[in-house]
């Protein structure tokens, strides 16, 4: 008899989680075999920010009371910036970051985002192609210099229509069919 896993719950971040939800990020960046100086480096950049909380774009995943993910949307100007998404380590390939994208999604949607884009870790890069992103260019990254990121974006206009709660939304999963846009 296989066990079931407690259900997953995703909920805006509240201010006194914003360490936790840094000590969250460093971990899961750490996954990838980066040495101590790298990780240095890189603390301002995965700080979650109190103001980001108080924006109301900093999401955390939740299993059974423990926080198991964390993601920050930034919606600007018809698109929307994936600044962080991040899994507990302990609980990698289990359905989380994809639980997480997809609400990462639904939420650039609801700010009229067009478009999803973010700077990619190079390890991450074969989950976000996953989720139907694109390498479109290169990005200078934010914590070490001369360390070049891969750009990435999805348009993601096609299925605002088809979520439930949005103006014209019918709930129904967006499919497309050939011949068609």
């Amino acid at each position: 008899m296989t066990a079931l896993r407690p259900p997953l719950s995703i909920r805006r971040a509240r201010l006194e989680e914003a360490a936790a939800l840094t000590d969250l990020a460093m971990r899961s960046k750490a996954l990838w075999g980066y040495d101590d100086v790298f990780m240095a480096a890189c603390l301002a950049e995965l700080t979650v920010q109190p103001a980001a909380i108080e924006g109301g774009e900093v999401w955390v995943a939740e299993r059974d009371g423990a926080i198991v993910g964390l993601l920050e949307v930034v919606p600007e100007d018809g698109r929307a910036e994936l600044r962080l998404i991040f899994v507990e380590p302990g609980c990698a390939r289990s359905g989380i970051g994809r639980a997480l994208w997809d609400h990462a999604e639904m939420r650039a949607r609801a700010h009229g985002a067009q478009r999803l884009a973010l700077d990619a870790d190079p390890n991450a890069v074969p989950f976000y192609e996953r989720m139907g992103m694109q390498v479109v260019g290169e990005s200078p990254s934010g914590s070490i210099p001369g360390r070049m990121l891969p750009r990435m974006a999805k348009d993601i206009a096609a299925r605002r229509q088809c979520e439930k709660g949005l103006p014209g939304g019918t709930g129904r999963p967006f499919i497309a069919k050939p011949g068609r846009a």
